[in-house]
């Protein structure tokens, strides 16, 4: 398929994970790719899996002074022209109301929702002039979030809320789409790593109780790839605003389980 042809889009945290998924996604329907993460031997190793002409890579932290301009314009630079943005990227990290302090919570909200506003508000000629999409990479956790994920979850919930009132915004001023997907449990490498860390066996997800993955699995980063190429392409038409949870079970509201096991870690 061909369904994003000769689109240019930045996939901010693309080196591992959702985003390099999204990123292998996008060219494999046709578009060149803006790749950007943090570490030198990830972004080598993933600029490697595309032709010359399909990718480039940035490698900036996010929390660093005039982040997304420079993003911006070396996409500009590079490829001559913006058509979409995946906001990607995220700060992970635990903390609760005891244990999370003004510097923490301040680094979430600045990684996880103010960064990816900046680089909108950046784009926007650009994106503008392309009619162009974004989407946002969310959390179910935006919806309330685990005890021990409450700043995380905050500014995830704040990304949902920057997506409806952005959504709604540019699509009636320049024709400019936002979406947000919030992934559920995705088997990411970095998932991965934190549950053997966490003292589970090396295949732990193979063997997941009902209550939280009722298909007997969790999801795959390429999943979310198809739904995040969906929105950026021509085939979702007009829709803007909207938030979709991609998950195996509803978080607002669900049957009794009948398996009360639980997962250490």
């Amino acid at each position: 398929m061909n369904r994003l042809k000769n689109k240019v889009v930045l996939v901010t945290g693309s080196v591992t994970g959702i985003g390099k998924a999204i990123a292998k996604r996008c060219v494999a329907e046709g578009a060149r790719v803006v790749l950007h993460g943090l570490e030198a031997d990830l972004g080598a190793e993933t600029l490697a899996e595309f032709e010359t002409d399909q990718a480039m890579l940035i490698l900036q932290d996010l929390a660093e002074e005039n982040v997304a301009e420079n993003l911006i314009q070396k996409a500009i630079s590079h490829f001559g022209k913006l058509d979409a943005i995946v906001n990607n990227a995220a700060q992970v990290g635990q903390g609760n109301i005891h244990t999370t302090d003004a510097a923490w919570f301040r680094r979430m909200l600045e990684i996880n929702c103010v960064v990816p506003y900046l680089l909108i508000r950046s784009a926007l000629p650009y994106l503008a002039a392309t009619r162009g999409s974004v989407v946002n990479i969310g959390s179910v956790n935006a919806w309330s979030g685990e005890p021990n994920l409450m700043p995380y979850s905050v500014s995830k919930g704040a990304l949902m809320t920057l997506t409806r009132n952005l959504g709604d915004t540019l699509m009636r001023e320049n024709g400019v789409r936002v979406n947000q997907i919030n992934p559920g449990w995705v088997l990411t490498e970095n998932e991965a790593k934190r549950k053997r860390e966490h003292g589970l066996k090396e295949d732990w997800y193979a063997d997941l109780p009902k209550v939280y993955a009722p298909a007997g699995r969790i999801l795959w980063p390429e999943e979310i790839a198809s739904c995040a190429a969906w929105l950026l392409s021509e085939e979702s038409g007009p829709i803007s605003g909207q938030v979709f949870d991609l998950e195996q079970h509803p978080f607002l509201g669900r049957n009794p389980p009948k398996d009360t096991s639980t997962i250490p870690g």
